[in-house]
């Protein structure tokens, strides 16, 4: 058993890196061969543990899902489908106040049904979403905010990257994590719509209210570049081709969800439906040899990542530091309500610093024990806690949702400051939605239960 300084070096010493620039996945490497290697002090015993778990990870069926997963939403999102749901919402939603923004909100949560990454989503929808905002008079702050806030929903709607990274790390089902998440992932599209129409009502300004669309050619003079949306393309084609999507992709999750499939399996038949569909829309080879190539590059490393992770867990529960960790945390009399507010705020700083999959990877093999000793339902914390992560890449002063944002959309003059005040509202609402679940964790519960 370690003792308590020992302890605290492991802790200390992957932070440490992580906040000095080093790779996550070095990161927790280094540290969990430190933490064998001060526990047994055999350099031969370090490496053998090393290599047993890498073996019995990667050979782990589940590592296929994500690649898998990447491969279908980067397929369809190369063909046109964000374009293509975007002009839909934009049709179908005309009789609403802050239409646009209402379509931007219903395009990200159906758009997280595709990719699974936020990040995606919020750098699409900057180049689609924003210039069509602008074009009809959106004030710059309130058309960012729908951005940035509503990017947040692809990482709460499945597949979600993140849903994976948590279910591999805890062992829970990856298939009732994914179920657990789609009511409050609409919860929280709801309550986005509600706030933008309701604050288009009261302040019609926001919106543009009674302004003409300015012309392409205005737009750009304007630092505003055009979103080349379909504005006269027949309703027909746009509602064939966002159908075709959404049954793709109903059809995958659905298999997964009543036990027809494997995750493994339904995503690989979404990657083949996905590249059917790519191909149906004109994808050429060269672009989608391009699109293998960058989900090879982005889950490389991320596989790697996850098998540093379940290293650094075992040796987290080896050392006893799991254990001590909920010993400490009970004996501060915070109550199971009290330490849950204490987590939610170590995922809220840590999401202003670093990038989700980092935090999951950080604090779920500490945390997640914790949770169930508390008697949190494992499925609900996995959403409230994948909920605050993504509410800190809103966070003030480093939320990276916020930067990707400022770097995708096409106006250079847009401020960091803009982005962030627009986006408060989507914070709340976030927010508001682990706490909903704090207090009715059947929101998470029931799908999967059924």
């Amino acid at each position: 058993m370690f003792g308590n300084s020992e302890m605290i070096v492991i802790v200390v010493v992957v932070l440490a890196l992580v906040f000095l620039g080093v790779h996550i996945a070095v990161a927790l490497g280094i540290t969990a061969a430190l933490g064998i290697w001060l526990m047994v002090g055999d350099i031969e015993v370090v490496r053998t543990f090393v290599a047993n778990t890498a073996y019995e990870a990667l050979r782990d069926y589940v590592f296929a899902v994500i690649p898998l997963f990447m491969l279908m939403g980067d397929l369809l999102a190369k063909c046109g489908a964000a374009r293509d749901l975007y002009a839909l919402g934009h049709r179908l939603s005309r009789w609403l106040p802050a239409q646009l923004a209402v379509a931007t909100i219903v395009s990200n949560a159906l758009f997280g049904f595709v990719t699974g990454v936020s990040i995606a989503a919020a750098a699409a929808f900057s180049r689609i979403a924003f210039p069509e905002m602008r074009r009809y008079g959106y004030q710059r702050p309130f058309a960012l905010g729908c951005i940035a806030g509503s990017a947040c929903l692809g990482m709460l709607i499945p597949p979600s990257v993140l849903m994976i990274v948590w279910a591999v790390l805890t062992e829970v089902s990856i298939g009732k994590l994914f179920l657990a998440g789609v009511i409050p992932g609409l919860i929280a599209a709801g309550g986005m719509i509600v706030f933008v129409v309701v604050a288009a009502a009261i302040n019609p300004s926001l919106t543009g209210s009674g302004r003409k669309a300015k012309s392409g050619a205005a737009a750009m003079r304007e630092g505003d570049a055009p979103s080349g949306l379909p504005h006269d393309e027949p309703l027909g084609p746009m509602l064939r081709s966002t159908g075709l999507v959404v049954l793709l992709v109903a059809g995958v999750l659905g298999s997964i969800w009543f036990g027809l499939c494997t995750p493994t399996e339904g995503a690989g038949v979404g990657a083949v439906g996905a590249l059917v569909l790519a191909l149906i829309k004109g994808l050429r080879p060269r672009e989608i040899r391009e699109v293998v190539l960058d989900v090879g590059r982005t889950s490389g490393p991320l596989l790697l990542l996850l098998f540093c992770a379940q290293l650094y867990s075992r040796v987290l529960s080896m050392t006893g530091f799991t254990e001590v960790a909920k010993t400490a945390l009970l004996d501060t009399g915070l109550g199971p309500w009290g330490i849950l507010t204490v987590m939610v705020l170590i995922w809220l700083v840590l999401g202003c610093l670093i990038d989700s999959i980092s935090i999951i990877l950080l604090t779920v093999p500490i945390f997640a024990p914790i949770a169930t000793h508390l008697g949190f339902d494992p499925l609900a914390f996995a959403i409230m806690g994948i909920i605050a992560i993504e509410t800190g890449l809103l966070t003030p002063p480093f939320g990276i949702l916020v930067f990707t944002v400022k770097a995708a959309v096409p106006d250079r003059g847009v401020a960091l400051a803009e982005i962030f005040r627009g986006a408060m509202p989507y914070w709340g609402v976030l927010l508001a939605v682990v706490v909903l679940l704090a207090i009715f964790p059947q929101l998470a519960t029931w799908l999967p239960s059924l």
